[in-house]
């Protein structure tokens, strides 16, 4: 059984115990979060697709940490100009575990 949600712009295929990474949620470690925008749903043969979202289907996952990425690094540079910028950038994620994907059959 799988499922697609949309959380933080972005869609993410998920099955019950996986750990991904999402856009930074604002939960406490440990608490639970309940995904409402699920796209599609999968229990072997049988498949749900929303037109854009499935009713009353719910994703459940536990909050396992916050943290935030590697540094992605930003060089502008111009030749022959005597011109070079350096940057970095940093995301915030939230680590999840999904617990249970509900549909309303």
């Amino acid at each position: 059984m799988y499922a697609v949600i949309k959380t933080g712009g972005k869609q993410y295929r998920v099955s019950p115990g996986d750990v991904l990474r999402v856009e930074t949620l604002s939960a406490e470690e440990g608490e639970t979060w309940t995904f409402d925008t699920v796209l599609m749903i999968s229990d072997g043969d049988d498949l749900m697709v929303g037109s854009p979202i499935i009713e009353g289907a719910k994703v459940e996952a536990q909050i396992r940490s916050h943290g935030r990425r590697k540094k992605v690094e930003i060089i502008k540079f111009r030749r022959r100009k005597h011109h070079q910028k350096r940057t970095g950038h940093r995301q915030n994620y939230t680590e999840i575990c999904i617990q249970t994907i509900n549909g309303n059959k």
